[in-house]
């Protein structure tokens, strides 16, 4: 008795064994027909929609931890990068920015790896800060707004309430103030 399954083919001849002891020996055989066929119960109900839980809480720091969200155009223009990969099946909850870094939560698809979706999430919105900011290509002359750093972690049912607080309090936990920058509209005065 042999302890692996092994195959010997001889001139016409198939012998398999297995760790069992099983000796089926097969003669004058084709290989070719030896092949299992498709086989199904047709239990197997495909679901509706992605029913997996794919939360995670992501943190990505600036390059060279340079101030750049202590203006609320800087913010709106960086969730706004972030929110234009919604038709490629992302989703967003609660994002928390805390001047050199930012925490936030995404449902990353199921055709997506992390490392592809932290790609797209840093390139898109890179692109979209020196799209509308200009002068941070002064700062950041070769192109690079993300550093190399990422964290991440799962959120589950349960610990989506806490990762919630935690991303909505960065403000008060790193004592930063954000300068609302944004353009006003006038009253009508008639």
């Amino acid at each position: 008795m042999k302890s692996r399954i092994s195959i010997f083919l001889q001139l016409n001849n198939i012998f398999l064994s297995h760790a069992a002891g099983i000796r089926l020996p097969y003669r004058r055989c084709d290989w070719r027909k030896l092949c299992m066929k498709n086989v199904n119960s047709g239990s197997h109900k495909k679901p509706a929609h992605d029913t997996r839980n794919n939360w995670v809480t992501m943190e990505f720091n600036t390059k060279c931890r340079y101030n750049c969200f202590g203006k609320q155009s800087h913010i709106d223009t960086c969730i706004e990068g972030f929110r234009e990969l919604e038709p490629f099946g992302f989703e967003f909850g609660v994002f928390g920015f805390a001047g050199v870094h930012v925490h936030f939560q995404v449902n990353v698809p199921k055709c997506y790896s992390l490392e592809a979706a932290e790609i797209m999430l840093k390139s898109h919105s890179a692109k979209k800060m020196f799209e509308q900011h200009p002068g941070f290509r002064k700062r950041y002359p070769n192109g690079g707004f993300w550093s190399g750093y990422e964290h991440h972690g799962s959120t589950g049912l349960i610990d989506l309430e806490k990762s919630t607080a935690y991303c909505r309090s960065q403000q008060q936990r790193h004592s930063v103030t954000i300068v609302d920058d944004r353009q006003q509209r006038l009253l009508n005065v008639a």
